[in-house]
């Protein structure tokens, strides 16, 4: 018989594959934020079953209570999965395009007309998922400086999920991943694999570098950065979190950087180190 709708606190379900209780719920959210910073409301709960109850399968287990005693053995290997498996990676080329419009029309030449001596760039795509905005952020780059020689730039791609940072090193997308890149770019950044699939050409992949990297962690880059895109990020974080990161993200940038974050994300209370200039880009103060 299924449990009484009347009775929404039981994670436990005669129904379900896994043994799956209100306990197992509660401690692997604690774990979520202890490894990814990600606060789990109680509205989650059935997408961390249906996520997790993956790896169960693959793993031979039959209830939640074995898997999490799984995940705090020491330097278990099945935290990088259990990471891999509860984070987000919704992305696209060229998502927010007022963004690039930015980068390429003000940010860009502002930095060239600062930096003309030192000739060196970096910038950072926190939270990259797949490649699709550092690369996006790549041929911005690379069509702005094509007629820049002697420019040293570099862009940092970092994410939790090493599965997604092994598909943005790769560089290989379908035709459907590729419907925010215009025609023409197309053709310029990206050579046919197979019918449905393209690689970014080496100049892409060379200029940008993927690293894990655990935002709630030690950072090992000291900077400076050029500019930050952050975007739809820390929309998962609680707001104390929020603010320690943004306030980090101060710590390695000069003033007058840009920082870019999501539409639905605001520093309002967050953070008093940037200033709004629209659009969801910032400038460091």
């Amino acid at each position: 018989m299924l449990m009484a709708r009347s009775d929404p606190s039981s994670a436990h379900r005669v129904d379900r594959e896994f043994a799956f209780t209100e306990k197992d719920f509660h401690e692997i959210r604690k774990l979520v934020a202890e490894h990814t910073g990600i606060a789990l409301s109680d509205a989650k709960r059935e997408l961390v079953y249906g996520r997790l109850s993956r790896r169960l399968r693959v793993l031979g287990l039959s209830r939640f209570a074995d898997y999490r005693a799984l995940l705090v053995q020491s330097d278990s290997p099945e935290l990088g999965e259990f990471v891999n498996s509860v984070t987000t990676n919704l992305t696209a080329f060229f998502r927010e395009r007022h963004h690039f419009d930015y980068f390429q029309e003000t940010a860009l030449p502002e930095l060239v007309r600062r930096k003309d001596m030192q000739r060196r760039l970096r910038f950072w795509s926190a939270g990259c998922s797949t490649g699709a905005e550092p690369y996006s952020m790549a041929m911005v780059v690379a069509e702005f400086f094509a007629n820049k020689p002697g420019w040293d730039v570099k862009i940092l791609a970092t994410d939790l999920d090493t599965n997604c940072l092994r598909l943005g090193h790769e560089g290989l997308y379908s035709v459907d991943q590729l419907r925010g890149v215009e025609a023409a770019r197309l053709r310029k950044w990206f050579t046919r694999i197979e019918p449905n699939q393209f690689q970014a050409v080496d100049q892409l992949r060379e200029m940008v570098v993927f690293n894990q990297l655990n935002l709630m962690k030690e950072w090992p880059m000291r900077g400076p950065m050029d500019a930050i895109f952050c975007r739809n990020v820390v929309i998962y974080f609680d707001k104390p979190t929020q603010q320690r990161i943004f306030n980090r993200f101060a710590a390695l940038m000069r003033p007058d950087e840009h920082l870019f974050i999501g539409h639905s994300e605001s520093l309002y209370r967050v953070s008093d180190a940037f200033k709004l200039i629209g659009k969801t880009i910032y400038r460091r103060l």
